[in-house]
């Protein structure tokens, strides 16, 4: 059986064509975030794989859903949107929901040459430390980056930084744990 990654991935391109072409990217990506979120909850997707559910009645149950939760698209307000969710529920693939969100993301940031970051820090950065990582990250990667933080008090100092594919541990967790390794050898 496939993952959801592969199985999200070509709905994710097909929907990504769609709202660059229409120049919806941003309303696709505020849709789509919503919906992945949702889809999030396991308790959710165990309802709709429910087999005495028609796939009338999961499109309805959907819609409204997504209506009251602010995504338009999803919801009915859009031809297009409207048709993407009837084949996610004929499909069986709401589930895949978050993973096409997630492809659509990505294919959105390369596109408009971005990346996201996220910085991991023993400490709360100051908006000085994030626009020096942000600045780095930019002339780094040749691509406009995007920060959210977070804090990990275990790291004890220091940050890890991940950007796409690029992670930069410089915490004193990891110098402590590479010092430890050295000592034992």
């Amino acid at each position: 059986m496939a993952d959801n990654n592969t199985i999200a991935r070509p709905y994710a391109r097909a929907i990504f064509e769609i709202a660059d072409s229409a120049g919806a990217l941003a309303d696709w990506s505020g849709s789509l975030a919503v919906a992945g979120q949702l889809l999030g909850d396991r308790g959710l997707v165990e309802y709709l794989g429910d087999p005495h559910l028609s796939d009338e009645r999961r499109f309805e149950f959907l819609t409204g859903l997504f209506d009251k939760a602010g995504s338009p698209l999803l919801a009915g307000g859009d031809k297009k949107g409207s048709n993407f969710l009837k084949l996610l529920v004929e499909n069986g693939r709401v589930g895949v929901l978050p993973e096409i969100s997630t492809h659509f993301e990505a294919l959105k940031a390369e596109v408009e040459n971005s990346v996201d970051a996220v910085v991991t820090s023993a400490v709360a950065l100051s908006k000085e430390q994030l626009e020096e990582i942000a600045d780095s990250l930019k002339k780094r990667l040749g691509r406009d980056v995007r920060i959210t933080t977070e804090i990990d008090e275990t790291l004890i100092g220091g940050a890890v930084i991940r950007a796409g594919d690029v992670v930069i541990d410089g915490s004193l967790r990891a110098r402590l744990d590479g010092l430890a390794n050295a000592l034992t050898k």
